[in-house]
C-alpha cells in the first residue's frame, strides 16, 4: 500500500451524508483474495472507469496541472469513491478531478472509498457531491439540478431539501438553461457572470438574447447596466444585432444537443473543439493540435 493512502480521509459532506449507511459499504466485509480491507482501498488507476452519470463537462486545463503537480508531492487527501463493477473492476461516483490529475502525475494506484450502488443511487451520489463543491460554473449546477429532478424523480422542494438550497437559488440555475447554447457557454468560460445570465433570461427572444450578449461582451457591461438596458427598453436594434453578432462570430447559436457534443468531443480528446455553424445550416467542427505527436494522439483517439 502506497503512503497516499494512509492519509486521513476527508470525504465530502453531501456524499458523506449519502453513504453513511454501513450496509452500502462493502470494504469491511470483503473475504477473497481480492478482499480490500478497511473504509479505504489502494487501487490501481487501470482498473477505475470514468463515471458516465458525471454532469461535470469542462475540467480547466491550468487547474488540472496545478492539482496534478500537487497531487506529484502530496498524493492523493481526499479518496476517490468508486464502485465495484465486478472482479478487479470499479467504476468512479466521485472524485473524476482528482482521478484525472494522478493520470497526469503519472499515479499507479489511488486511495479509495469502495461502494455498492445500483445506477440511479450512483447517480444521484454523483450528482449531489458535484453540487456541494464550490468550483462549478452556473450552467453545471443547472444542469446537475435538472437530472436530480428529471432522473431521479425529485420536485423543486425535494431537491431543495436534498441539498440544502433555496428553491428560489434552484430555480434561477434551472432558468439559466433555457438560454441559447452560446450564452451558456459565455457563462461556463467566464465571459458573462451569473448575473448577467439572469437577466438575459427576461431579454426577450434568442435573437435578442444573443445580441445584448455581444454587446455586454464588446463594452463590457455591468450586470446592473444589463438590467438597466432591458428594464427601460433600450434593446439593440435589427440592425445593432446584425453589427454585434458579427463583429464578434459570424455565426448562429448551435443547439443544446450540439453544445454538449462539442463539449463530449473536447473532453474525448483533450483538446479545445470548436463548432460553428452559418444560417444556412454549414459550418465547420474544428479540433486544434500543437504537434505531430498531438495530432496522432488525436487520430489514435477518434479511432478507438
Amino acid at each position: 500500500m502506497s503512503s497516499n493512502a494512509k492519509k486521513k480521509p476527508a470525504l465530502g459532506k453531501g456524499l458523506s451524508a449519502l453513504l453513511e449507511n454501513a450496509s452500502t459499504d462493502i470494504t469491511s466485509k470483503s473475504t477473497s483474495s481480492e478482499a480490500l480491507v478497511g473504509s479505504i482501498a489502494t487501487l490501481p488507476v487501470t482498473s477505475i472507469e470514468a463515471n458516465p452519470f458525471n454532469p461535470r463537462t469542462n475540467f480547466e486545463k491550468d487547474a488540472l496541472n496545478e492539482l496534478s503537480q500537487s497531487i506529484a508531492i502530496h498524493g492523493i487527501i481526499q479518496p476517490l469513491t468508486v464502485r465495484k463493477l465486478g472482479r478487479d473492476k470499479y467504476q468512479l461516483i466521485s472524485g473524476e478531478r482528482r482521478f484525472r490529475a494522478s493520470q497526469l502525475a503519472g499515479l499507479t494506484e489511488v486511495p479509495a472509498y469502495i461502494r455498492v450502488a445500483n445506477d440511479q443511487a450512483m447517480l444521484e451520489m454523483a450528482l449531489v457531491e458535484n453540487i456541494q463543491r464550490e468550483d462549478l460554473n452556473a450552467i453545471e449546477v443547472g444542469l446537475s439540478y435538472q437530472r436530480l429532478i428529471d432522473e431521479c424523480s425529485l420536485t423543486q422542494d425535494q431537491l431543495s431539501q436534498k441539498i440544502s438550497k433555496s428553491r428560489s437559488s434552484i430555480t434561477n440555475h434551472l432558468r439559466l438553461l433555457k438560454l441559447p447554447a452560446e450564452i451558456q457557454a459565455g457563462v461556463r468560460d467566464n465571459v458573462i457572470s451569473m448575473g448577467h445570465a439572469r437577466a438575459l433570461v427576461s431579454a426577450g427572444d434568442e435573437a435578442l438574447q444573443i445580441a445584448i450578449f455581444s454587446k455586454i461582451v464588446l463594452e463590457n457591461l455591468s450586470v446592473r447596466e444589463v438590467e438597466a438596458l432591458i428594464r427601460n427598453g433600450n434593446i439593440p436594434k435589427e440592425d445593432d444585432i446584425t453589427i454585434s453578432t458579427t463583429k464578434k462570430k459570424p455565426t448562429v447559436a448551435i443547439t443544446s444537443e450540439q453544445f454538449t457534443f462539442k463539449e463530449y468531443m473536447s473532453d474525448k480528446l483533450s483538446a479545445k473543439v470548436e463548432l460553428s455553424k452559418s444560417s444556412n445550416g454549414a459550418g465547420k467542427i474544428i479540433i486544434p493540435f500543437n504537434s505531430e505527436v498531438d495530432l496522432n494522439r488525436i487520430i489514435e483517439l477518434i479511432n478507438k
